[in-house]
C-alpha cells in the first residue's frame, strides 16, 4: 500500500514543558515548523486555548505570523480558532493580515468550542453567549466578511474581504460534521482526543455532503497523536508524557508538560489508566515501521484525505525528531 499521495500535515500546541519557559516553548515551535517544511508537511496549523499552563498558543494569530515570518512555503493554519470567543470581524480582519503578509499560504480551521474554562470563556467575551449552539451564525457572518464586498456594504473585513482563504470545520462529534457537510467545508477530526465519535461524524460528514463553491467533493483530515523514535522502548517511554497529560487532565491537575515516566503504574490507579488509554486508543507510538502501519491502518479505516499529527513530547529535540521520522517513514 502506498501513502505518498496522502499528505501529512502537523498540529502544534507549543507546549510549555517542565523546566522550561514559554519563551523556550515558542522558540520550539519555530525550529519545529521550520523542520515541518524541510520534512514535506504541508500545513502547520496551531490552537487557541486558554488559561493553561502547558499550553502557549493562546494568541494564535500572532504566533501564526512569527512562524510565516521563519518560514517559506508551509502552509501556516489554525486548529483551531474558537470562533465563539472571537467577533467573525476581528477573525476576518486577522488572517486576512496573515493572508496578506502571506499570500497563499494561510489556512482557518475553525472550532465552536471555548478551548478553556468557564471562568476565562467570562473573561473572553464578557458574556455567556449560547455555548456553541450560535457557531453556525457567527460561521456565515465570518464568511460574509470573508467574500467579496457587496455593493452599499458598510462593513468591511480590511484586509480580509475577497483574499478566498480556505475555510476548514474542527469536530469532535457529529455537530461541526453535519455542518461542514451543509455548508461544503473540509473536515477535520480530533480523533486525538475524542475517537468515540471518530468514524460515525465522518459517516455523517460524508453523507450528507453538498458540494460548495470551494469544494466539490469531501474532503476529511484525521488529527491523531504520534511518537516515534528509533526503538519501539524509546517511543514509549517518550509516550508516558502524553499519557501524564491525559491523566492530569482527567484530575483537573493544572502543571507544565511533565518529563517522561519511568513508570506509570506508580502513578495512575487501574481505572484511571483505562480512562486515558481508552481516550487515546488512536494514539501511534512507536519504530518507523510501527508509525507507518499504524498511520495505514487509520487511513484504511477513516478514508482519510490527509493525517495531521499532533504530539506530546517533553524534550524539544525528541520531538522533532519524532516528527522527522514520521515524514521519513510515511513518504518513503
Amino acid at each position: 500500500m502506498t501513502t505518498t499521495h496522502i499528505p501529512l500535515s502537523l498540529l502544534d500546541l507549543a507546549p510549555i514543558t517542565e523546566g522550561n519557559s514559554l519563551a523556550e516553548a515558542i522558540t520550539n515551535s519555530v525550529r519545529l515548523a521550520q523542520t515541518a517544511e524541510g520534512a514535506g508537511y504541508k500545513r502547520f496549523w496551531m490552537a487557541e486555548h486558554h488559561n493553561m499552563v502547558d499550553i502557549a498558543s493562546a494568541a494564535t494569530a500572532v504566533l501564526l505570523s512569527h512562524i510565516g515570518a521563519k518560514t517559506e512555503k508551509i502552509r501556516i493554519g489554525s486548529g483551531g480558532i474558537m470562533l465563539p470567543n472571537h467577533a467573525p470581524l476581528v477573525v476576518a480582519e486577522q488572517f486576512g493580515t496573515l493572508e496578506t503578509l502571506y499570500p497563499g499560504r494561510v489556512d482557518l480551521g475553525l472550532g465552536r468550542a471555548p478551548g478553556t474554562d468557564y471562568e476565562t470563556l467570562r473573561a473572553l467575551r464578557r458574556e455567556s453567549r449560547s455555548k456553541g449552539l450560535d457557531f453556525p451564525e457567527m460561521l456565515d457572518e465570518l464568511q460574509y466578511y470573508l467574500s467579496e464586498p457587496r455593493p452599499g456594504q458598510r462593513i468591511t473585513a480590511v484586509p480580509g474581504a475577497g483574499l478566498n482563504i480556505p475555510l476548514w470545520l474542527l469536530g469532535s462529534s457529529t455537530f461541526s460534521a453535519q455542518l461542514a457537510a451543509e455548508k461544503g467545508l473540509p473536515l477535520v477530526f480530533a480523533s486525538h482526543f475524542a475517537p468515540d465519535a471518530m468514524l460515525a461524524a465522518i459517516d455523517t460528514y460524508r453523507a450528507g455532503f453538498r458540494p460548495s463553491e470551494t469544494l466539490d467533493k469531501p474532503y476529511v483530515m484525521v488529527c491523531v497523536n504520534v511518537v516515534a523514535a528509533e526503538t519501539q522502548e524509546e517511543a514509549d517511554h517518550l509516550a508516558t508524557t502524553e499519557l501524564q497529560k491525559f491523566l492530569n487532565l482527567g484530575r483537573g491537575v493544572e502543571k507544565k508538560l511533565p518529563k517522561p515516566a519511568k513508570d506509570m503504574d506508580a502513578l495512575w490507579h487501574p481505572a484511571e489508566a483505562q480512562r486515558v488509554l481508552t481516550q487515546l486508543r488512536e494514539s501511534v507510538w512507536g519504530k518507523p515501521e510501527v508509525v507507518r502501519g499504524g498511520l495505514r491502518d487509520l487511513v484504511r479505516r477513516t478514508g482519510a484525505d490527509e493525517i495531521m499529527v499532533n504530539s506530546w513530547i517533553h524534550d524539544a529535540e525528541a520531538r522533532i525528531r519524532s516528527h522527522q521520522i514520521i515524514a521519513d517513514c510515511w513518504y518513503s
